[in-house]
């Protein structure tokens, strides 16, 4: 019966394919891997960590076969990433945070193939909490990104205009009374701080440092607009120079910090929160360059790739990667589908440069992972079958809707998605032909419609 379900759905489809349209727009569709063009995509495995209601990392192949699988204790804060030992290096959100602002985790674990926790560090208290991303440095430290509590007062005493936030605010049902402003500890393989650097050291209205009174429209959001108030999402360790590299969503902007002096030498993306630039406006995006961006990344060219989620853009949302000379400021490179439809995600979001010259592109809202060259032509295409932790063949608009969260999220959100080849450390010499479905009975859309690829 399933199969006879999942064979109408899936006709239903491939009619609406076959009509020339300007946006493929559906509210049912399949789910697993949708296109694989295997001479064009690179040879390799995806790791992923579905983030609602799923507490299991999955390491699949091209077709969307599990070959490894981590069953861990948490839900993942946000993703996973293998380390150069092989291992597995996981953010874990803890339950009862102190703040339920997206992103907030609490902990971050390293796990072996078998799933035993190796090493973890915990930032999880009354007045901070770890979020969204780490980075593990060439001496063994690990970056840990984290968000600190600063009272009413505290933001008055830094030069905030009275008035210019709520009494309380409310996010998924805890209240919330005061600023939680991001910093970056570096601990050492014994969990011992052995730097950090705080926004809040660095308040002011030039350009290295963070005008405390640049804010979101209240429309936004009123947690955007006053507590939640530069929202990062990437730390990175830049081994060549010794400097940093972090992202602000609320902001929209990119920056190159330097680990020594702890000074901002470079910005970018958004050059009104520091008065140098035109604000964007009704139905035009002034000088800022990139909205409600996530997940920077540096290139080896010296470049930096940006999920450019595009929410609140003037002249039209949609999301992008782009890739960025921060030395001229230059767009150098980037990808937009044609039609906002297609690609889109209004939160989150993350972007890979591979080695064949592709990016993996993984649309986190709802579940979309794909894989694009160069010129802008899409290779492989996966959609998330995992929803709240168990498969499904069929993606339905109604049933799999986050309503609690809104902002068209999906109960099969990825938040970034990582590609290896096999020759990774952490696969050299496993034995992954052993491989099962993520949905057992579900047909594999990509071949049963070769003009997919």
């Amino acid at each position: 019966m399933l199969t006879a379900v999942i064979a109408i759905a899936l006709a239903a489809a491939l009619l609406a394919l076959a009509r020339p349209a300007s946006a493929y727009e559906i509210h049912r569709g399949p789910t697993g891997v949708i296109t694989y063009d295997e001479q064009a995509a690179a040879k390799g495995y995806i790791l992923l960590s579905p983030t609602v209601k799923c507490n299991v990392t999955y390491l699949i192949n091209r077709e969307g076969d599990v070959v490894h699988q981590w069953n861990c204790a948490y839900p993942p804060g946000l993703y996973a990433t293998f380390l150069p030992n092989g291992h597995l290096l996981r953010g874990a959100a803890l339950p009862e945070p102190p703040v339920k602002i997206g992103g907030a985790a609490g902990m971050v674990q390293e796990l072996d193939w078998d799933g035993n926790v190796l090493w973890e560090y915990k930032m999880f208290s009354p007045d901070e909490i770890q979020h969204h991303c780490f980075d593990r440095m060439p001496n063994g430290n690990t970056l840990i990104l984290g968000w600190e509590r600063k009272t009413k007062q505290e933001a008055l005493d830094k030069g905030r205009i009275p008035d210019t936030y709520p009494e309380v605010t409310v996010l998924q049902g805890v209240p919330m009374r005061d600023f939680w402003s991001d910093f970056v500890r570096e601990v050492d393989p014994q969990g011992r701080t052995v730097w950090e650097w705080r926004v809040w050291d660095h308040i002011g209205t030039g350009p290295d440092q963070f005008d405390i009174n640049y804010r979101l429209p209240l429309n936004v959001g009123e947690d955007y607009a006053s507590f939640d108030w530069t929202h990062f999402n990437t730390v990175e360790y830049l081994p060549a120079t010794d400097q940093i590299l972090l992202n602000s969503r609320n902001f929209s902007e990119v920056y190159i910090l330097d680990h020594k002096s702890g000074e901002i030498v470079r910005r970018w993306g958004n050059p009104s929160a520091y008065g140098q630039g035109r604000k964007p406006g009704w139905y035009d995006s002034g000088d800022q360059r990139i909205f409600g961006s996530h997940h920077a990344h540096m290139l080896e060219n010296g470049h930096v790739t940006i999920f450019d989620n595009g929410s609140e853009r003037p002249e039209g949302t949609r999301s992008r990667v782009v890739e960025v000379n921060l030395e001229n400021g230059e767009v150098v490179w980037e990808y937009a589908a044609h039609g906002r439809n297609s690609f889109f995600s209004y939160r989150q979001g993350a972007a890979q440069r591979l080695e064949n010259g592709n990016t993996l592109v993984t649309s986190t809202q709802q579940g979309h992972l794909f894989e694009v060259t160069p010129e802008g032509k899409v290779v492989w295409e996966f959609v998330n079958p995992i929803m709240c932790g168990e498969g499904k063949a069929l993606f339905c608009d109604a049933a799999d809707y986050l309503e609690p969260l809104g902002h068209d999220m999906f109960t099969n959100m990825v938040h970034r998605a990582y590609f290896y080849t096999p020759d990774h450390p952490a696969l050299a010499g496993r034995d992954l032909s052993r491989k099962r479905p993520l949905v057992d009975g579900a047909p594999k859309f990509f071949r049963l419609w070769p003009g997919a690829a």
